[in-house]
């Protein structure tokens, strides 16, 4: 059975850089999956994916012996089956609050006696290069569970989560953490009070012995959160690398000043 590379290396202690898939265009996974990042993230949380379209995207992802993860909606058991038996790799789970939450999530990702994930399907096999007989005997090894940590409360429960068997990574989401930090005036926090949860988030990680992440938007970004110790760092999208491109050479032309359309 193929081995999960980025676990491996999160696990000793690698950064691993990777980026987001929001178009849900086959195509352009297929091309994304050869570019050289070592994984993908499909975007079901935030894009208007649906699920024959998603399991077409993790296939074209893993043929291309990439690993193919995927945002799930929320972390309920429904959700991170049915991704899992598509064929992904993994789950990045948004909006982990609770220790309770992440529990739900792990357990849905890992088959009994471990969790509660519901046997069936054939594609998750194919995906991993095994029979389904292997694939039922090493998922639970070789499955990727990333949760997110987006707002302060998932930052005062970190410890607590993070030290849970079965968490492989930590993601911040910095736009949802941003905005769950406003004041009650609406305001964003100050750039170091937004600082100093990331680094909470960092020390926590670090602490408790689990990779953590950011979603960040400039090669400098990666490098400067990879010397301080982030691990999972995601790098913009293919959306996003789409829209910056073309608005350059727009904007190269005197067509169009650039406008706010993506911004991951």
């Amino acid at each position: 059975m193929r081995k999960n590379s980025v676990k491996a290396a999160l696990k000793a202690g690698l950064p691993q850089v990777g980026t987001w898939l929001s178009l849900g265009n086959v195509f352009a996974a297929r091309l994304m999956a050869r570019v050289g990042f070592p994984w993908l993230t499909v975007d079901l949380e935030h894009s208007p994916i649906g699920w024959d379209n998603a399991g077409q995207l993790f296939g074209a992802v893993a043929d291309a012996g990439c690993i193919c993860l995927c945002r799930v909606p929320r972390g309920d058991h429904d959700y991170i089956k049915r991704v899992l038996d598509a064929g992904a790799h993994g789950i990045v789970v948004p909006m982990v609050n609770t220790v309770e939450e992440a529990k739900i999530a792990i357990a849905a990702a890992k088959y009994p006696p471990i969790g509660n994930r519901s046997v069936g399907g054939g594609m998750h096999a194919m995906n991993f290069n095994a029979t389904a007989g292997d694939y039922y005997k090493y998922a639970n090894d070789e499955v990727l569970v990333v949760l997110q940590t987006e707002s302060p409360e998932g930052v005062r429960n970190a410890e607590a989560i993070y030290s849970l068997p079965g968490v492989d990574a930590i993601f911040v989401g910095p736009h949802d953490l941003t905005f769950q930090m406003r004041g009650p005036d609406g305001k964003d926090p100050s750039p170091e009070a937004f600082e100093a949860e990331l680094q909470k988030v960092l020390a926590i990680g670090k602490k408790c012995g689990t990779p953590v992440g950011i979603h960040v938007q400039t090669v400098e970004a990666v490098q400067k959160r990879i010397a301080e110790g982030w691990q999972f760092i995601a790098l913009g999208s293919e959306l996003k690398f789409m829209v910056t491109e073309a608005q350059k050479m727009v904007q190269g032309l005197s067509l169009k000043d650039a406008e706010d359309l993506a911004r991951y």
